[in-house]
């Protein structure tokens, strides 16, 4: 899904942090690291950041913006960072609007690039635990590295949706916030039909939802929309980074079995089935995975 050339992207809604040092460090090793990945990937547990040992770096002195070379949806095309930050300026156009319908206020979340560990509201993290949002400061958190991760390490490919469908997931975490919804994942933390799943599926959904109206969503700046059409191949790139993040695919790739009473995020075809539930429907109610027997 590629950007309009002409597009002006707001790199003041992204802090950059790359460069500044690790911050904290997990108390884990590689192995412990492997299992944290696989347990955050693409929406994090606050609780298993919080107290992994290590001093947190302060995240509120680090206010660096992302690049300035990120100008327009040239630059979104052309550099990852830029389209990290071309996905947020467009997740936070249309947010507010669609939410607007349902009488919800969207108070804008942050966003951070970093690469190898960082500081966060929900204790020090390093890259292994992958994309996650923090509930406890409002803040995405992203290293780009990851997204050659999901290539070469989980068989995405390697196309733009793919990668704005991680950010759109996250974010889809931050909307659950504001709805009351992402503390379910606690109170029912794993298993094929836990609560855990269900956020998570509900967040691919969300990210659908966004995808739908990606291409009419637009840049204040210029009237533009920040992406143009849909085409058949984006739509394969974002279900194929869906089917590479789901726990039995993960599972399988990493011990050889896979044990559904340990799911944390559901199955590769869970995640595809509600990504393509909020796209085909555009309509927020039909992502609501609680209400069914079987997300």
């Amino acid at each position: 899904m590629s950007f309009n050339d002409n597009v002006q992207l707001d790199p003041s809604q992204v802090q950059d942090r790359r460069g500044m040092g690790r911050g904290g460090k997990v108390g884990v090793g590689i192995g412990g690291g492997i299992v944290l990945l696989i347990a955050a990937l693409l929406g994090i547990d606050p609780q298993l950041l919080s107290g992994l040992g290590g001093t947190t770096q302060d995240s509120g002195s680090q206010t660096q913006s992302s690049s300035p070379a990120c100008k327009t949806g040239a630059d979104a095309d052309a550099r990852l960072d830029c389209r990290i930050t071309g996905t947020v300026n467009s997740l936070n156009a249309f947010w507010p609007d669609y939410l607007a319908q349902y009488n919800k206020q969207y108070p804008q979340p942050k966003t951070v690039i970093f690469a190898g560990g960082t500081g966060t509201g929900c204790g020090a993290a390093t890259s292994e635990v992958g994309p996650f949002y923090c509930p406890a400061d409002s803040t995405a958190y992203f290293d780009p590295g990851f997204f050659q991760e999901l290539v070469d390490r989980f068989g995405s490919s390697g196309g733009p949706l793919a990668q704005e469908y991680v950010v759109a997931h996250e974010f889809g975490h931050h909307v659950q916030n504001v709805l009351g919804n992402l503390d379910r994942a606690q109170q029912d933390p794993q298993g094929p039909a836990s609560g855990a799943v269900r956020v998570e599926l509900q967040a691919d959904c969300y990210a659908g939802l966004w995808a739908r109206y990606a291409s009419t969503t637009n840049d204040p700046a210029t009237g533009q929309p920040y992406l143009e059409p849909l085409k058949a191949q984006d739509l394969q790139d974002a279900l194929s980074a869906a089917s590479a993040v789901g726990d039995d695919r993960i599972q399988k790739a990493s011990t050889g079995r896979v044990s559904p009473e340990s799911w944390t995020h559901g199955s590769s075809a869970q995640r595809q089935k509600w990504f393509s539930q909020g796209y085909k429907t555009g309509d927020i109610n039909q992502c609501d995975t609680f209400s069914v027997a079987t997300p």
